[in-house]
């Protein structure tokens, strides 16, 4: 993650939006106090929205939850079985 201020982003904004885009970095420009922007690769930012979505669903986070309890119970899961 970078951060920078609006002037310098100015200045630069090539370099920094060829770094976001070829390293996935995140870039936060400081924007005062308490205030800021996040740019960020559209890679980066459909990934979060997928991650987003399957979170949102009440099916899946069920199922997320119950994976990571059985983690957590030390079951594992073997990809050779057969499960239905």
């Amino acid at each position: 993650m970078q951060i920078t201020t609006v002037s310098d982003f100015r200045k630069d904004i090539k370099t920094y939006l060829d770094r976001v885009a070829k390293n996935f970095e995140t870039l936060i420009i400081n924007r005062g106090k308490d205030s800021g922007i996040v740019v960020m690769s559209l890679q980066e930012y459909n990934s979060l929205m997928a991650t987003n979505h399957e979170l949102s669903s009440r099916k899946n986070e069920m199922r997320l939850d119950s994976a990571i309890a059985k983690l957590k119970s030390g079951v594992t899961f073997n990809k050779d079985l057969d499960v239905d």
